[in-house]
């Protein structure tokens, strides 16, 4: 039974590595954890880079220049077999904060001089001692929040620091029982087949056969967290379904599960035609793709919590709306 207890230690050294190095050694750094055929996938506007040195000269090093101070404040950190047959492979993921001084303006975003949390999850393919891929999500808009930015018209439910687990124990740096782990997979697999067959509708009756009654639901930024089934239908489901057609599942790049957690991104995950009002954004006739992270834990028989990260940016840009462009103009003005 594999414990990935070192590929976990890898990922661990790479983040010291990393959250220690220099800005001008950063790519580097990088570099000494990537295979030769290395690949990551980041939000928008950075999207999807082959060369490591790329992602720490494109990503990470005007990040570090913009934020200083920064710490890693993780809440999940877990490991596992990835279950999606044509990817495979063993994967680590860490979701948490990364905490800094707002000191320099980031992608157009006005610095605050305060502190500001970058809300983030990252998955690392592990192949012979080396990352193969990467895909991490961060909540950009959060960070306009924070600088008192709203580029959303509309946000559905409540916007906050996103919390770690209730449990406190997201932390997996030890051996998990592999039963606990088939129980997690075997729920949020059930949760998908529900999902996918009921055309993406999430009645109240099926999702209280794999939701908490009282779940929490952790959206991103623009459309917010919402707590109990009936409030996630009302604040969330409702507004998503109303506004947004023709929706596709594409499935999943990764989908693994470690002791009572468990997760999945895709690549995109669906693709849907915007039909008017979702998030507050007119109807632009033009089908977008949306990329989705799930990070779940399970309490007993049921998913209790669950973090979400999706590339809204990426999003209304396929519909010709570049926040992040706007943004800029504004600063300048």
């Amino acid at each position: 039974m594999t414990n990935f207890q070192e590929i976990k230690k890898l990922v661990q050294n790479y983040y010291a590595e990393l959250d220690a190095a220099a800005p001008d050694e950063l790519a580097d750094t990088i570099q000494s954890y990537a295979t030769g055929d290395y690949f990551w996938r980041g939000m928008h506007p950075f999207n999807e880079l082959s060369d490591p040195r790329e992602v720490g000269n494109l990503f990470w090093r005007p990040f570090r220049q913009a934020f200083s101070s920064i710490q890693r404040r993780p809440d999940v950190f877990m490991a596992g077999n990835n279950v999606i047959d044509d990817v495979g492979g063993e994967w680590v993921c860490c979701m948490g904060h990364l905490l800094g001084l707002f000191d320099e303006n980031w992608l157009g975003i006005p610095s605050t001089g305060k502190m500001a949390f970058l809300r983030f999850v990252e998955f690392h393919q592990v192949k012979s001692g080396k990352i193969a891929q990467t895909a991490l999500f961060c909540d950009i808009p959060s960070v306009m929040r924070q600088a008192g930015v709203n580029p959303f018209p509309v946000e559905t439910g409540a916007w906050f620091l996103t919390p770690g687990p209730k449990t406190h124990d997201g932390l997996l740096y030890g051996f998990q029982n592999p039963d606990d782990t088939g129980k997690t997979m075997d729920l949020i697999h059930r949760m998908i087949n529900d999902l996918t067959s009921s055309g993406m509708e999430s009645p109240q009756g099926e999702l209280a056969e794999t939701w908490h009654d009282d779940m929490i639901w952790f959206g991103p930024t623009g459309i917010g967290a919402a707590y109990t089934i009936k409030r996630y239908q009302e604040q969330h489901q409702g507004p998503f379904r109303a506004g947004l057609q023709n929706i596709v599942f594409n499935g999943h790049v990764c989908r693994f599960s470690e002791g009572v957690y468990g997760g999945f991104f895709g690549w995109p995950n669906l693709t849907m035609l915007p039909s008017g009002g979702f998030m507050g954004f007119p109807a632009t006739g033009k089908t977008a793709d949306m990329r989705v992270v799930d990070i779940y834990r399970r309490e007993g028989d049921f998913l209790a919590e669950n973090w979400i990260f999706i590339d809204l940016l990426y999003f209304y840009f396929q519909q010709g709306v570049d926040i992040l462009a706007r943004l800029k103009k504004i600063n300048r003005t």
